[in-house]
């Protein structure tokens, strides 16, 4: 995929992050960049290339380019930070999903044991309440 080929929006956060090619790893199909408001230490986002609201709109390459990243920038953590123990990996999709720039990106979170007092049910957090089961 070339560049001139991005199908870009002028109006959003990340399509103008990729054009800056402020980003920490990339591929054909998809680039990471740190998370401007992190999480815990290290938490990136994983984005296509291409300017797609979210998952439900990826191509299989769009969706293998992101894998990829997520992958390999699992790895690069893990030597460069002996702390982490753990990763979330989430993706907010739809505006009452909690979705607020609308361009996929894939969450990867660090997480390092006690940095939760209780972190059972990791991703189900996102309604507190039924966090713990």
């Amino acid at each position: 995929m070339k560049d001139q080929d991005l199908t870009n929006d002028a109006d959003c956060i990340f399509c103008r992050r990729y054009r800056e090619r402020n980003f920490l790893m990339e591929n054909d199909f998809a680039f990471a960049v740190d998370d401007k408001y992190p999480v815990t230490p290290h938490h990136t986002l994983v984005l296509p290339r291409r300017h797609v609201a979210d998952f439900f709109e990826c191509s299989r390459e769009e969706y293998s380019g992101m894998l990829d990243l997520v992958t390999s920038l699992k790895e690069e953590l893990l030597m460069k930070d002996k702390s982490i123990d753990g990763f979330n990996i989430g993706i907010n999709s739809g505006l009452s999903a909690g979705q607020t720039i609308f361009h996929l990106h894939i969450h990867l979170i660090p997480r390092r044991t006690g940095d939760m007092e209780h972190p059972a049910g990791g991703v189900r957090g996102v309604i507190p309440e039924r966090m713990k089961y």
